[in-house]
């Protein structure tokens, strides 16, 4: 679930970190339901190509405004991306073990990136009137 504390404080990257949070949600919510096997597949795809596109947005906004700790952000991004492919790669052999596994990764992951990584570009772009 979006709370407010989870902004970074441009909208745009707000936006797209509340979609990633329903991407998450919808997992939860077939977990629960005993489904996540049948929509496990598409989510995880749903989830891969939606963070590879916020990704380069984010690093592309950070890249215009020249912040300074765009390597750091770039290189957090790629162990992400390469962790989701590790799950991909677990779910596609048969492992429905993942699931909890990837959604307790992924809720971690991304709450802790907003809210260490992201926070810190956010008083930069604000700074230069990106809001």
């Amino acid at each position: 679930m979006w709370i407010e504390k989870y902004s970074v404080g441009v909208k745009s990257m707000d936006d797209q970190h509340v979609n990633l949070i329903e991407i998450l949600n919808e997992l939860h919510t077939a977990m629960v339901k005993g489904q996540a096997h049948s929509v496990a597949g598409p989510l995880l795809n749903k989830l891969t190509d939606y963070t590879h596109e916020h990704f380069i947005d984010e690093e592309k906004l950070m890249e215009s405004i020249k912040y300074p700790g765009l390597a750091d952000q770039r290189a957090e991004h790629r162990a992400l991306a390469a962790k989701i492919e590790e799950f991909v790669a677990h779910y596609e052999q048969g492992d429905q073990s993942i699931y909890p596994q990837l959604l307790h990764f992924l809720d971690h992951w991304l709450v802790n990136h907003m809210q260490t990584a992201d926070k810190k570009y956010s008083q930069w772009l604000n700074e230069r009137g990106v809001h």
